[in-house]
């Protein structure tokens, strides 16, 4: 079984090494692809330093085009699964094999590390609207995806392509709600996440705050417009 990390990065070199290297120690057997999303830093030098697979886009093209790059390479290799993992050192390696288990028994197209399927979500501005998303994703699919901002997410050979192939999804919560409106299996499994390592979350309060706006908009009438994956 192949199965395919796909770690977009802008500006993350202090956290890039230690991040590929927690996949290479506790995921044996899970390629990798950096997807260096026009660092002005060090990311792209220290890549190639210590050997890791790397794809260099020339310009910022954001999580969205850099995240389609990385689905269009385990499409084009064949990968059976590709696992989205944050470059900031917030995901855990060590779940990477129990979600793919997961996919395999449940026969999921989609696995979510959640934070929240044993666990109550905090209270806080961040997490209230991350519960907006939920009841929209509720309201308009039927289904309830606990943790719908999550950006630890393993997808199946189908999702692979269609996230290679179509420029409209992006790895947003909206098309999630998506895939699920046009029949894809999502589960979620249990994960804990650390604090980011090094550096800032480019998504402070206002950001945030548009962020959840703009998502629940999408979920509640844009989606209904967007074609069905190839």
């Amino acid at each position: 079984m192949k199965v395919l990390a796909i770690v977009p990065a802008y500006n993350e070199e202090g956290n890039i090494v230690s991040t590929v290297e927690d996949l290479l120690a506790n995921a044996p057997g899970v390629d990798h692809v950096v997807i260096n999303d026009g660092s002005s830093d060090r990311t792209e030098a220290l890549c190639e330093e210590h050997g890791f697979n790397i794809i260099t886009l020339p310009v910022n093209l954001g999580l969205a085009g850099g995240f389609q790059t990385g689905m269009k390479y385990a499409c084009e290799y064949g990968y059976d699964y590709a696992i989205q993992f944050d470059a900031d050192g917030q995901h855990s390696a060590s779940y990477v094999w129990p979600m793919v288990e997961q996919a395999e028994i449940s026969r999921s197209d989609i696995v979510i590390g959640s934070r929240f399927c044993a666990e109550k979500k905090p209270f806080s501005a961040r997490m209230i609207g991350s519960t907006l998303i939920t009841v929209m994703i509720r309201l308009t699919t039927g289904q309830t995806v606990q943790d719908p901002t999550s950006g630890m997410r393993l997808f199946d050979r189908d999702m692979i392509r269609q996230f290679a192939h179509n420029y409209d999804y992006s790895p947003e919560p909206d098309t999630i709600a998506l895939c699920i409106r046009n029949g894809a299996k999502i589960s979620e499994m249990q994960v804990e996440m650390r604090d980011r390592m090094s550096g800032e979350s480019y998504l402070n309060f206002t950001k945030s705050v548009a962020y959840m706006l703009r998502v629940c908009i999408s979920i509640m009438f844009v989606q209904w417009f967007r074609k069905k994956g190839n």
